[in-house]
């Protein structure tokens, strides 16, 4: 159903005019942000003369179950087989995680022959958790440098695939089906939405559980996080969305938390339809106040996403006329954080070396390296104490209070950050 109304366009990249989860047709658009390049796409410094391929970034919405999606769908080969995304660079990410991990340890019995899988495991930041406990763990990740990390630094066996049904029916027929898929951020990356959830519901056992967290279309929206959009992120996911999603595949969203992580997300505890026994009372009044509260908000709403696109131009307005009146002052500015979402910011917004003289980020896999379309140099955070520069743009805000702990130093100096989102504040 989902690849109903797609057209290949070149061999990189797809259009797609019907929806991604349920095939309605036309999509609705939200917002253009242009045409931009990869937001994880770094280029490396001897490549620097070389021009970058720029795609459509544009975010529309079904209106018939709800989903908000990109109206692109870039080859997965292309983003994903060598990735520079490290869950463990953030220390606050990694509290996260293990928070998670130890909650469902405490929860369910591990005796006998158990398994835990995630999907999009990264550098096995989540699982090594469990394998601590001592409980069989399984990752899934496409990204063949990041699959490298996690076998070799972490010892988790890692299957370098991207995932879907012929995976999990390959890994079900070997008795390797789930007690409990752990899928974070991973499924709004995905083209074949329908196969990922399928593929979940193959591989758990009758009586597991899938958790899968995703940033909260709501909160993007109310807090203007439109740097959340880049091509990586097909999907903006609500509740509503979701729930429909999982029911077509035969899965059941039993609870739902929202999470402050990433400028917020929900967790979605889901179980296979015909799982025994009755789910918690207290996991279904959530999500029914959730879905309700959705509703009234306007998530079908479509003057909800238009006042969403003209603050998102407001923002871009605000952000430049203060970086270019802090540089006729004579001030220097540096950034943090070569994230995807920076990616998406400075594009979109058009600041570069005129603006920003550099930027630093913890990950060594990203330094030395330049910023895609920017062209910014990528320097480690040591850089802000011996250049000083007089203020530093936050391009990882959802990291905020982690990032200013760590540059304490740089901030009794007397430097000071710019936080672009919601709104541009100075502190």
């Amino acid at each position: 159903m989902s690849g109903e109304g797609v057209h290949a366009l070149a061999a990189e990249f797809t259009t797609v005019t019907a929806c991604r989860s349920c095939g309605a047709a036309p999509l609705i658009s939200i917002l253009s942000l242009g045409e931009t390049p990869l937001a994880n796409a770094l280029v490396a410094a001897a490549a620097s003369t070389k021009p970058e391929p720029r795609y459509p970034l544009t975010v529309a919405r079904c209106e018939s179950c709800a989903l908000v999606q990109l109206t692109v769908s870039v080859a997965p080969e292309i983003l994903f087989r060598d990735y520079v995304y490290r869950s463990s660079f953030s220390d606050a990410f990694l509290a996260h995680a293990r928070e998670i991990a130890e909650r469902m340890i405490a929860s369910r019995d591990w005796h006998g022959s158990r398994l835990v899988v995630e999907i999009a495991s990264n550098d096995g930041y989540l699982l090594r958790n469990y394998r601590t406990h001592a409980i069989p763990v399984l990752g899934i990740e496409p990204a063949r440098n990041i699959a490298r990390i996690a076998r070799e630094q972490c010892g988790i066996e890692t299957i370098e695939e991207f995932f879907g049904r012929e995976l999990a029916g390959r890994l079900a027929s070997e008795g390797r089906r789930a007690d409990v898929i752990h899928a974070n951020n991973v499924l709004a990356h995905v083209q074949d939405l329908n196969g990922v959830l399928g593929g979940i519901r193959a591989l758990l056992k009758q009586d597991g559980q899938a958790i899968v967290e995703v940033p909260h279309l709501l909160d993007m929206i109310d807090k203007v996080e439109f740097d959340t959009i880049y091509h990586e992120h097909l999907c903006y996911f609500s509740l509503t969305a979701l729930v429909a999603a999982f029911a077509r595949a035969g899965l059941t969203v039993v609870d739902v938390e929202h999470l402050e992580i990433h400028g917020g997300s929900l967790r979605i505890f889901a179980r296979r339809d015909d799982a025994q026994g009755e789910p918690d009372m207290a996991g279904k009044t959530r999500v029914a106040q959730m879905l309700a509260g959705e509703r009234n908000w306007g998530v079908a709403d479509a003057g909800r996403y238009a006042r969403f696109a003209r603050e998102v131009e407001g923002l871009k307005t605000k952000l430049v006329a203060l970086l270019r009146r802090l540089k006729t002052e004579g001030r220097t500015i540096a950034a943090y954080g070569a994230s995807a979402k920076g990616a998406t910011l400075l594009n979109y917004c058009g600041l570069g070396k005129d603006e920003i003289d550099y930027v630093v980020d913890r990950s060594t896999l990203k330094q030395g390296c330049l910023t895609p379309g920017t062209r910014l140099p990528i320097l480690p955070p040591e850089r802000l104490l011996e250049t000083r520069p007089d203020y530093v743009l936050l391009l990882v805000w959802n990291f905020a209070a982690e990032v200013m702990a760590q540059q304490a130093d740089y901030r009794r100096g007397g430097g000071r950050f710019i936080v672009p989102v919601p709104e541009p504040i100075v502190v």
